[in-house]
Parts: C-alpha cells; structure tokens; sequence
C-alpha cells in the first residue's frame, strides 16, 4: 500500500478531494495529515474521515527532525501540499528526493514565488488582463514554485471575473488533476 501525507494550512479542500478520490483505492491511501496551525479546517476533515493528524509550529519545522521522523516512521512515499502556505525546509526536500509535490493555482513560472497564494494569484491575473490561467503541478524543492512541473492544466479568463469566481473556476480543476496526477506518480 502506497502512502500519502497531506500537509496544509487552511482548510482543506483540496485535501478532502485528495481523501475521497482515494477512499477505496486498491494501492494507495491517504496516511497522516499535518498542519502548522492548530485551528486549521483540515483537520476537522481528517477526523471526518478516520485519518491521522498531527500540528507542529513553524520552529519545529526548521529546527528539528520530529516532522521528518514522523513522515519516515509512517512510511510515507508521497508528500502531497495541499495549501500549505510553508517553504518546506531543507533537511526534508533531501530526505524526500522527488517525493514532495505541490500545486499552484496559475501556470508557473508566472505568478509564483513568495506570497503569490490563493486570491492574490488570481487578483493579479485580472490585473495582467490574462486570457487563460490554470494549475501547475510540480515537485518541491528549497525554493517557492520553483521544482521541476509536472502537470499543468488551463481554463479561461472571462471578461467578468472576479477573484472569486476565477478561484472557483481554479479549484474545480484541482480537485479533478491534483488526485489523477498523484494516482499517476504513485503508480508508475
């Protein structure tokens, strides 16, 4: 059984689409949850559906091993971020060789890097007059945004939109290619 981590800081949408797409896989499941904040929704949907959970705070993160032990103790073969708004440190992109992803709510390398999360990503697009935005998948490394892609997908930019309902548009494409792309890493 192959085994999934999810680390986020919201709430969870994201990660919830992640745990019903794998409900009843044959192969692979969603194994632990983790947060850097205690009062995150996501774990609330972890409860929900029966699955491990855990918080750290940020100096846990960067100055011990205890996050990194816990993903090596549960055997995890797949770091998946789902709104986890935390460079993920060094010491556990090298543990983790090319078994941490993440995905990016507009078509890197544009409109990515520090502080481009969530409706700010999308505000931009709108101001830049985009025609088309999307998703990026790809791999962490040391860097915001910045790991080799390994997905994209595209809708368009209406004349009308807001942020809102262009963050709308964005999420239901995550929901549908960030659990087939992991399927896919997982299972070749």
């Amino acid at each position: 059984m192959k085994k999934i981590a999810i680390l986020a800081s919201g709430s969870g949408t994201n990660a919830e689409s992640i745990i019903k797409y794998f409900k009843n896989h044959k192969s692979i499941k969603v194994e632990l949850i983790l947060s850097n904040k205690p009062d995150a929704f996501v774990l609330e949907r972890a409860k929900k559906h029966h699955i491990q959970s855990a918080t750290f705070t940020k100096k846990e993160l960067y100055e011990s091993e205890n996050v990194k032990n816990l993903l090596f103790d549960k055997q995890i073969d797949l770091i998946v971020l789902a709104g986890f708004l935390l460079l993920v440190p060094p010491h556990i992109v090298q543990a983790f060789p090319n078994k941490i992803i993440n995905i990016h709510p507009a078509l890197l390398p544009e409109y990515g890097g520090k502080g481009m999360y969530g409706k700010r990503v999308h505000q931009k697009i709108l101001e830049n007059n985009e025609p088309v935005t999307g998703i990026t998948i790809h791999y962490v490394n040391e860097y915001y945004d910045d790991g080799d892609i390994i997905h994209q997908a595209k809708c368009p930019v209406y004349p009308n939109d807001t942020a809102d309902t262009l963050a709308e548009r964005v999420h239901q494409i995550e929901h549908i290619e960030y659990p087939r792309i992991i399927e896919q890493l997982l299972l070749a």
